[in-house]
Protein backbone atom coordinates (compact mmCIF):
# COMPACT_ATOMS: atom_id res chain seq x y z
CA UNK A 1 0.00 0.00 0.00
CA UNK A 2 1.37 3.41 -0.89
CA UNK A 3 2.23 5.88 1.99
CA UNK A 4 -0.11 8.56 2.66
CA UNK A 5 1.43 11.53 3.25
CA UNK A 6 -0.37 13.51 6.60
CA UNK A 7 -1.97 16.69 5.85
CA UNK A 8 0.08 19.64 8.14
CA UNK A 9 -3.28 21.87 9.22
CA UNK A 10 -1.94 25.77 10.15
CA UNK A 11 -4.31 27.95 11.72
CA UNK A 12 -3.49 31.38 10.38
CA UNK A 13 -4.76 34.43 12.15
CA UNK A 14 -4.49 37.19 9.33
CA UNK A 15 -4.92 40.12 11.97
CA UNK A 16 -1.41 38.92 13.25
CA UNK A 17 0.39 36.83 10.79
CA UNK A 18 1.69 38.46 7.35
CA UNK A 19 4.62 35.73 6.55
CA UNK A 20 2.64 33.04 5.64
CA UNK A 21 4.87 31.83 2.92
CA UNK A 22 7.41 31.41 5.35
CA UNK A 23 5.18 28.24 6.85
CA UNK A 24 4.50 26.60 3.91
CA UNK A 25 7.66 26.93 1.40
CA UNK A 26 8.92 23.87 2.63
CA UNK A 27 7.43 20.88 0.17
CA UNK A 28 4.64 18.99 1.97
CA UNK A 29 1.00 18.44 2.13
CA UNK A 30 -0.61 21.61 3.88
CA UNK A 31 -4.56 22.40 4.85
CA UNK A 32 -4.72 25.86 5.70
CA UNK A 33 -7.52 27.69 7.98
CA UNK A 34 -7.84 31.61 8.05
CA UNK A 35 -9.24 33.25 10.46
CA UNK A 36 -10.13 36.98 11.31
CA UNK A 37 -10.32 37.50 15.22
CA UNK A 38 -11.87 34.02 15.92
CA UNK A 39 -13.83 34.44 12.93
CA UNK A 40 -13.09 31.49 10.46
CA UNK A 41 -12.70 32.53 6.68
CA UNK A 42 -12.35 29.65 4.54
CA UNK A 43 -9.28 26.92 4.07
CA UNK A 44 -6.30 26.19 1.33
CA UNK A 45 -4.90 23.01 0.34
CA UNK A 46 -1.56 22.84 -1.02
CA UNK A 47 -0.90 19.49 -2.18
CA UNK A 48 2.94 17.78 -2.37
CA UNK A 49 5.12 18.97 -4.75
CA UNK A 50 2.78 21.88 -6.03
CA UNK A 51 5.47 25.22 -6.09
CA UNK A 52 4.58 28.55 -5.74
CA UNK A 53 6.15 31.66 -4.79
CA UNK A 54 5.04 34.18 -2.42
CA UNK A 55 2.69 36.13 -4.48
CA UNK A 56 1.24 33.06 -6.04
CA UNK A 57 0.25 32.08 -2.34
CA UNK A 58 -1.04 35.14 -1.74
CA UNK A 59 -3.49 35.28 -4.85
CA UNK A 60 -4.57 31.68 -3.78
CA UNK A 61 -5.08 32.47 0.01
CA UNK A 62 -7.34 35.69 -1.03
CA UNK A 63 -9.19 33.94 -3.57
CA UNK A 64 -10.22 31.31 -0.98
CA UNK A 65 -11.44 33.86 1.72
CA UNK A 66 -12.85 36.30 -0.29
CA UNK A 67 -16.72 34.63 -0.93
CA UNK A 68 -16.86 35.00 3.65
CA UNK A 69 -15.17 38.37 3.40
CA UNK A 70 -17.54 39.55 1.01
CA UNK A 71 -20.86 37.96 2.86
CA UNK A 72 -19.29 40.05 6.07
CA UNK A 73 -19.09 43.32 3.86
CA UNK A 74 -22.74 43.01 2.91
CA UNK A 75 -24.26 42.61 6.07
CA UNK A 76 -22.10 45.61 7.30
CA UNK A 77 -22.84 47.76 4.77
CA UNK A 78 -19.76 48.96 3.49
CA UNK A 79 -19.03 49.21 -0.52
CA UNK A 80 -15.16 49.54 -0.49
CA UNK A 81 -13.22 46.46 -2.22
CA UNK A 82 -9.32 47.55 -0.84
CA UNK A 83 -8.94 45.18 0.88
CA UNK A 84 -8.19 42.56 -1.90
CA UNK A 85 -5.49 45.26 -3.56
CA UNK A 86 -4.22 46.03 0.32
CA UNK A 87 -3.45 42.67 0.71
CA UNK A 88 -1.89 41.41 -2.50
CA UNK A 89 0.53 44.09 -2.30
CA UNK A 90 1.56 43.66 1.34
CA UNK A 91 -0.17 47.18 2.52
CA UNK A 92 -1.15 45.21 5.72
CA UNK A 93 -2.17 48.39 7.91
CA UNK A 94 -4.92 49.01 5.24
CA UNK A 95 -5.70 45.46 5.05
CA UNK A 96 -6.15 45.53 8.42
CA UNK A 97 -8.14 49.35 8.64
CA UNK A 98 -10.28 48.01 6.04
CA UNK A 99 -10.95 44.18 8.08
CA UNK A 100 -11.83 45.78 10.95
CA UNK A 101 -14.56 47.86 9.42
CA UNK A 102 -15.74 45.00 7.92
CA UNK A 103 -16.02 42.77 11.48
CA UNK A 104 -16.52 44.78 13.65
CA UNK A 105 -20.48 44.07 14.12
CA UNK A 106 -19.37 40.54 14.27
CA UNK A 107 -17.10 40.88 17.54
CA UNK A 108 -18.04 39.14 21.30
CA UNK A 109 -20.22 41.42 23.17
CA UNK A 110 -21.32 42.08 26.80
CA UNK A 111 -23.57 38.73 27.86
CA UNK A 112 -24.89 37.16 31.34
CA UNK A 113 -22.14 35.55 33.34
CA UNK A 114 -23.79 32.13 32.51
CA UNK A 115 -25.33 31.24 29.25
CA UNK A 116 -28.95 29.97 29.18
CA UNK A 117 -27.91 26.73 27.34
CA UNK A 118 -27.32 23.16 28.22
CA UNK A 119 -25.14 21.03 26.81
CA UNK A 120 -26.28 17.31 26.00
CA UNK A 121 -22.88 15.05 25.27
CA UNK A 122 -24.18 11.41 24.36
CA UNK A 123 -20.98 9.14 24.67
CA UNK A 124 -20.24 5.13 25.21
CA UNK A 125 -17.12 3.38 26.33
CA UNK A 126 -14.70 6.35 25.07
CA UNK A 127 -13.16 8.01 28.21
CA UNK A 128 -10.08 9.54 26.13
CA UNK A 129 -12.43 11.44 23.75
CA UNK A 130 -14.84 12.31 26.65
CA UNK A 131 -12.11 13.64 28.60
CA UNK A 132 -11.08 15.27 25.86
CA UNK A 133 -14.13 17.03 25.08
CA UNK A 134 -15.04 17.98 28.15
CA UNK A 135 -12.31 19.92 28.71
CA UNK A 136 -12.79 22.08 25.51
CA UNK A 137 -16.28 22.87 27.38
CA UNK A 138 -15.71 23.42 30.50
CA UNK A 139 -12.73 25.71 29.40
CA UNK A 140 -15.00 28.16 26.93
CA UNK A 141 -14.62 31.61 27.54
CA UNK A 142 -18.88 31.73 28.61
CA UNK A 143 -19.80 28.77 30.94
CA UNK A 144 -23.17 27.02 29.94
CA UNK A 145 -25.93 26.42 32.42
CA UNK A 146 -25.55 22.92 32.93
CA UNK A 147 -23.81 20.25 30.95
CA UNK A 148 -25.39 16.78 30.78
CA UNK A 149 -23.66 13.32 30.18
CA UNK A 150 -25.98 10.76 28.68
CA UNK A 151 -23.58 7.14 28.76
CA UNK A 152 -25.53 5.13 26.63
CA UNK A 153 -25.74 1.77 27.34
CA UNK A 154 -21.81 1.41 28.44
CA UNK A 155 -20.46 -2.20 29.05
CA UNK A 156 -18.02 -0.41 31.73
CA UNK A 157 -17.97 2.25 34.75
CA UNK A 158 -15.54 4.37 32.47
CA UNK A 159 -17.44 7.17 31.05
CA UNK A 160 -18.95 7.87 35.27
CA UNK A 161 -15.04 7.77 36.12
CA UNK A 162 -14.25 10.95 33.70
CA UNK A 163 -17.19 12.92 34.60
CA UNK A 164 -16.44 12.58 38.47
CA UNK A 165 -14.01 15.09 37.22
CA UNK A 166 -16.19 17.61 36.52
CA UNK A 167 -18.32 19.13 38.92
CA UNK A 168 -20.36 20.91 36.87
CA UNK A 169 -21.68 17.77 34.73
CA UNK A 170 -24.47 15.79 35.04
CA UNK A 171 -24.48 12.25 34.77
CA UNK A 172 -26.89 10.19 33.34
CA UNK A 173 -27.06 6.21 32.46
CA UNK A 174 -29.69 5.30 29.87
CA UNK A 175 -29.71 1.44 29.18
CA UNK A 176 -31.84 1.48 25.92
CA UNK A 177 -29.17 1.44 23.44
CA UNK A 178 -29.42 4.13 20.40
CA UNK A 179 -28.04 7.70 19.92
CA UNK A 180 -31.43 9.16 19.55
CA UNK A 181 -32.56 7.73 22.90
CA UNK A 182 -29.98 9.04 24.57
CA UNK A 183 -30.47 12.27 23.35
CA UNK A 184 -34.04 12.16 23.93
CA UNK A 185 -33.00 11.19 27.76
CA UNK A 186 -31.04 14.77 27.34
CA UNK A 187 -33.53 16.31 26.42
CA UNK A 188 -36.09 15.47 28.94
CA UNK A 189 -33.28 16.34 31.82
CA UNK A 190 -32.09 19.94 30.21
CA UNK A 191 -33.68 22.92 31.74
CA UNK A 192 -32.20 25.76 29.60
CA UNK A 193 -34.06 27.10 26.87
CA UNK A 194 -31.36 26.44 24.44
CA UNK A 195 -30.17 22.80 24.05
CA UNK A 196 -27.23 22.11 22.46
CA UNK A 197 -25.65 18.63 21.06
CA UNK A 198 -22.33 18.03 20.31
CA UNK A 199 -20.08 14.49 20.56
CA UNK A 200 -17.53 13.10 22.21
CA UNK A 201 -15.16 12.95 19.31
CA UNK A 202 -15.33 16.67 19.22
CA UNK A 203 -12.88 19.34 20.85
CA UNK A 204 -14.74 22.52 20.50
CA UNK A 205 -13.44 25.98 19.90
CA UNK A 206 -13.36 28.45 22.81
CA UNK A 207 -15.91 30.66 21.81
CA UNK A 208 -18.63 27.70 20.45
CA UNK A 209 -20.45 28.42 23.62
CA UNK A 210 -21.25 32.06 22.56
CA UNK A 211 -22.07 31.63 18.89
CA UNK A 212 -24.32 29.12 19.65
CA UNK A 213 -26.09 31.54 22.05
CA UNK A 214 -25.96 34.47 19.86
CA UNK A 215 -27.91 32.73 16.60
CA UNK A 216 -30.93 32.15 19.00
CA UNK A 217 -31.46 36.04 19.45
CA UNK A 218 -32.76 36.34 16.53
CA UNK A 219 -36.79 35.08 17.58
CA UNK A 220 -36.93 33.12 14.25
CA UNK A 221 -34.63 30.94 14.72
CA UNK A 222 -35.34 27.58 16.29
CA UNK A 223 -32.58 25.53 15.20
CA UNK A 224 -29.25 25.81 14.56
CA UNK A 225 -25.71 24.34 13.27
CA UNK A 226 -22.45 25.33 13.00
CA UNK A 227 -19.35 24.95 11.58
CA UNK A 228 -17.44 21.22 12.28
CA UNK A 229 -13.50 21.50 10.97
CA UNK A 230 -11.54 18.14 10.29
CA UNK A 231 -9.68 18.34 13.69
CA UNK A 232 -6.39 15.96 11.98
CA UNK A 233 -5.67 14.67 9.14
CA UNK A 234 -3.22 12.01 9.33
CA UNK A 235 -4.74 8.85 7.07
CA UNK A 236 -5.71 8.12 4.61
CA UNK A 237 -9.16 7.25 6.02
CA UNK A 238 -9.37 10.96 7.37
CA UNK A 239 -8.23 12.15 4.09
CA UNK A 240 -11.03 10.60 2.21
CA UNK A 241 -13.76 11.24 4.50
CA UNK A 242 -12.59 15.26 4.54
CA UNK A 243 -12.29 14.90 0.75
CA UNK A 244 -15.87 13.32 0.14
CA UNK A 245 -18.42 13.14 2.98
CA UNK A 246 -17.15 16.21 4.71
CA UNK A 247 -19.04 17.52 7.44
CA UNK A 248 -17.99 21.32 6.92
CA UNK A 249 -20.91 23.28 5.22
CA UNK A 250 -18.95 26.73 4.42
CA UNK A 251 -17.96 29.81 5.94
CA UNK A 252 -20.81 32.13 5.46
CA UNK A 253 -23.99 31.91 7.04
CA UNK A 254 -27.18 30.40 5.88
CA UNK A 255 -30.95 30.49 6.44
CA UNK A 256 -33.16 27.29 6.15
CA UNK A 257 -36.58 27.30 6.06
CA UNK A 258 -39.61 25.92 3.73
CA UNK A 259 -38.31 27.55 0.77
CA UNK A 260 -35.79 25.19 0.90
CA UNK A 261 -38.21 21.97 0.96
CA UNK A 262 -40.20 23.30 -1.48
CA UNK A 263 -37.65 24.15 -3.79
CA UNK A 264 -35.78 21.13 -3.50
CA UNK A 265 -39.22 18.66 -3.25
CA UNK A 266 -39.08 16.43 -6.52
CA UNK A 267 -35.45 15.59 -5.81
CA UNK A 268 -36.12 14.98 -2.29
CA UNK A 269 -34.52 18.18 -0.16
CA UNK A 270 -31.29 17.55 0.67
CA UNK A 271 -31.14 18.28 4.99
CA UNK A 272 -28.10 16.63 5.52
CA UNK A 273 -26.27 19.70 3.96
CA UNK A 274 -28.27 21.65 6.63
CA UNK A 275 -25.19 20.60 9.44
CA UNK A 276 -23.45 18.33 11.34
CA UNK A 277 -25.45 16.32 14.47
CA UNK A 278 -22.38 17.27 16.32
CA UNK A 279 -22.78 20.91 16.53
CA UNK A 280 -26.09 21.52 16.36
CA UNK A 281 -28.67 23.32 19.14
CA UNK A 282 -32.41 23.85 19.36
CA UNK A 283 -35.07 25.87 21.35
CA UNK A 284 -36.28 23.50 23.84
CA UNK A 285 -39.86 24.73 22.90
CA UNK A 286 -39.57 23.69 19.35
CA UNK A 287 -39.71 19.89 20.47
CA UNK A 288 -43.08 20.44 21.98
CA UNK A 289 -44.69 21.31 18.05
CA UNK A 290 -42.41 19.05 16.60
CA UNK A 291 -41.45 16.17 18.70
CA UNK A 292 -38.61 14.78 20.06
CA UNK A 293 -35.86 12.38 17.95
CA UNK A 294 -36.84 9.48 16.37
CA UNK A 295 -35.81 6.34 17.65
CA UNK A 296 -35.47 4.42 14.95
CA UNK A 297 -32.52 6.75 13.68
CA UNK A 298 -29.46 7.22 14.75
CA UNK A 299 -26.06 5.07 15.98
CA UNK A 300 -27.30 2.23 17.62
CA UNK A 301 -30.62 1.72 15.41
CA UNK A 302 -30.73 2.32 11.52
CA UNK A 303 -27.40 4.13 11.79
CA UNK A 304 -27.26 7.97 11.70
CA UNK A 305 -29.49 10.27 10.28
CA UNK A 306 -31.75 11.46 13.28
CA UNK A 307 -30.34 14.87 13.29
CA UNK A 308 -31.21 15.56 9.22
CA UNK A 309 -34.44 14.03 10.07
CA UNK A 310 -35.75 16.30 12.64
CA UNK A 311 -34.42 19.09 10.78
CA UNK A 312 -36.76 18.04 8.22
CA UNK A 313 -39.65 18.12 10.55
CA UNK A 314 -38.39 21.59 11.70
CA UNK A 315 -38.68 22.99 8.55
CA UNK A 316 -41.85 21.36 7.27
CA UNK A 317 -43.72 23.31 10.22
CA UNK A 318 -42.59 26.39 9.15
CA UNK A 319 -39.23 27.03 11.16
CA UNK A 320 -36.19 29.12 10.66
CA UNK A 321 -33.06 26.69 10.87
CA UNK A 322 -30.01 28.80 11.06
CA UNK A 323 -26.19 27.93 9.91
CA UNK A 324 -23.72 29.47 12.37
CA UNK A 325 -19.91 29.26 11.10
CA UNK A 326 -18.96 31.04 13.69
CA UNK A 327 -19.46 28.42 15.98
CA UNK A 328 -16.77 26.10 15.16
CA UNK A 329 -16.27 22.62 16.37
CA UNK A 330 -13.54 20.13 15.34
CA UNK A 331 -14.03 16.68 14.74
CA UNK A 332 -12.06 13.70 14.71
CA UNK A 333 -12.72 11.29 11.64
CA UNK A 334 -12.00 7.68 12.05
CA UNK A 335 -8.78 6.77 11.68
CA UNK A 336 -8.58 3.38 10.20
CA UNK A 337 -9.64 2.37 6.75
CA UNK A 338 -11.69 -1.08 8.68
CA UNK A 339 -13.53 2.05 11.04
CA UNK A 340 -14.39 4.62 7.87
CA UNK A 341 -15.94 1.19 6.02
CA UNK A 342 -18.26 0.88 9.52
CA UNK A 343 -18.86 4.23 9.51
CA UNK A 344 -20.10 4.52 5.82
CA UNK A 345 -22.02 1.29 6.11
CA UNK A 346 -24.01 2.79 8.82
CA UNK A 347 -24.36 6.06 7.20
CA UNK A 348 -25.81 4.88 3.99
CA UNK A 349 -28.29 2.55 6.19
CA UNK A 350 -29.59 5.29 7.91
CA UNK A 351 -29.87 8.11 5.10
CA UNK A 352 -32.08 5.78 3.59
CA UNK A 353 -34.19 4.51 6.40
CA UNK A 354 -34.53 8.46 7.25
CA UNK A 355 -35.47 9.07 3.53
CA UNK A 356 -38.04 7.47 3.46
CA UNK A 357 -39.60 7.91 6.71
CA UNK A 358 -39.45 11.77 5.30
CA UNK A 359 -41.12 10.66 2.10
CA UNK A 360 -43.98 9.18 4.33
CA UNK A 361 -44.06 12.77 6.45
CA UNK A 362 -44.64 14.09 2.57
CA UNK A 363 -45.76 12.37 0.27
CA UNK A 364 -44.63 14.48 -2.91
CA UNK A 365 -41.19 14.49 -1.90
CA UNK A 366 -38.84 12.86 -4.31
CA UNK A 367 -37.03 10.41 -1.39
CA UNK A 368 -38.13 6.87 -3.09
CA UNK A 369 -36.85 8.19 -6.37
CA UNK A 370 -33.51 8.90 -4.96
CA UNK A 371 -33.48 5.90 -2.61
CA UNK A 372 -34.12 3.32 -5.44
CA UNK A 373 -33.23 4.88 -8.49
CA UNK A 374 -30.75 7.22 -8.40
CA UNK A 375 -28.65 5.70 -5.61
CA UNK A 376 -28.16 2.70 -7.60
CA UNK A 377 -27.29 4.50 -10.48
CA UNK A 378 -24.75 6.24 -8.39
CA UNK A 379 -23.30 3.49 -7.18
CA UNK A 380 -23.30 1.48 -10.76
CA UNK A 381 -21.15 4.65 -11.92
CA UNK A 382 -18.64 4.48 -9.38
CA UNK A 383 -18.16 0.53 -10.17
CA UNK A 384 -18.39 0.70 -13.76
CA UNK A 385 -15.70 3.70 -14.12
CA UNK A 386 -13.86 2.20 -10.98
CA UNK A 387 -10.26 3.28 -10.86
CA UNK A 388 -8.31 4.78 -10.86
CA UNK A 389 -10.64 7.86 -10.61
CA UNK A 390 -12.24 6.90 -7.73
CA UNK A 391 -9.20 4.81 -6.29
CA UNK A 392 -9.82 6.52 -3.19
CA UNK A 393 -13.78 6.88 -2.65
CA UNK A 394 -14.47 3.56 -3.75
CA UNK A 395 -12.20 2.33 -1.06
CA UNK A 396 -16.28 2.38 1.11
CA UNK A 397 -17.99 1.66 -2.14
CA UNK A 398 -19.26 -1.78 -1.20
CA UNK A 399 -19.57 -0.70 2.77
CA UNK A 400 -21.99 1.83 1.19
CA UNK A 401 -23.96 -0.52 -1.31
CA UNK A 402 -24.56 -2.99 1.47
CA UNK A 403 -25.71 -0.01 4.20
CA UNK A 404 -28.10 0.96 1.07
CA UNK A 405 -29.40 -2.62 1.22
CA UNK A 406 -29.62 -2.82 4.71
CA UNK A 407 -31.42 0.85 4.89
CA UNK A 408 -34.53 -0.88 2.67
CA UNK A 409 -35.04 -3.90 4.47
CA UNK A 410 -34.88 -2.13 8.21
CA UNK A 411 -37.15 0.57 7.01
CA UNK A 412 -39.53 -2.30 5.68
CA UNK A 413 -39.61 -4.52 8.80
CA UNK A 414 -39.26 -1.43 11.70
CA UNK A 415 -40.86 1.42 10.13
CA UNK A 416 -44.52 1.03 9.67
CA UNK A 417 -45.70 2.68 12.97
CA UNK A 418 -44.78 6.32 14.36
CA UNK A 419 -42.99 6.56 17.37
CA UNK A 420 -44.18 8.09 20.71
CA UNK A 421 -41.11 9.80 20.86
CA UNK A 422 -42.04 11.89 17.31
CA UNK A 423 -45.44 13.39 19.03
CA UNK A 424 -46.95 15.64 17.42
CA UNK A 425 -44.35 16.11 14.77
CA UNK A 426 -45.79 14.04 12.09
CA UNK A 427 -46.76 16.44 9.66
CA UNK A 428 -47.87 14.90 5.79
CA UNK A 429 -48.25 18.28 3.32
CA UNK A 430 -50.22 16.90 0.30
CA UNK A 431 -50.89 20.44 -0.66
CA UNK A 432 -46.84 21.96 -1.49
CA UNK A 433 -48.23 25.23 -2.81
CA UNK A 434 -49.45 26.14 0.46
CA UNK A 435 -47.06 26.77 2.99
CA UNK A 436 -47.56 26.01 6.71
CA UNK A 437 -47.88 28.35 8.86
CA UNK A 438 -44.84 28.86 11.82
CA UNK A 439 -46.18 28.42 15.22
Amino acid sequence: MAHITPYIIIHVHLESEHDIYSRVKEDGRYYLLFWWEQIPLGQLTIEEGETMDANSLQLKIIRAIQPCIEFYKSKSGLIMNSYISAFLKNDYGQFLTVMDKIFSDQQVNSLPKILNVSVVICTCNRPKELNRFMNSLVNQVFPVTEIIVVDNAPSDDTTRQVIEKFEQAIYYREEKKGLSMARNAGLRLATAQIIAFSDDDVVLHPLWSYRVWETFLSPEVKAMTGLTIALNLETESQQIFEKYWSFNRGYEEKEFNYDFIEDNLKAGPPVWMIGAGANMAFRKSIFDAIGCFDERLGAGSSGCSEDSEIWYRILLRGFCISYNPRAVAYHEHRKEIRALKKQMYSYARGHVVAALIQQNLNKNAGYKKRVFVEYPVFYLRRLIKGFPKYQHKNRTLFSEILGWRSGIVFFKRKCKTLPKAMGPGRLIITDVAQKPQAI
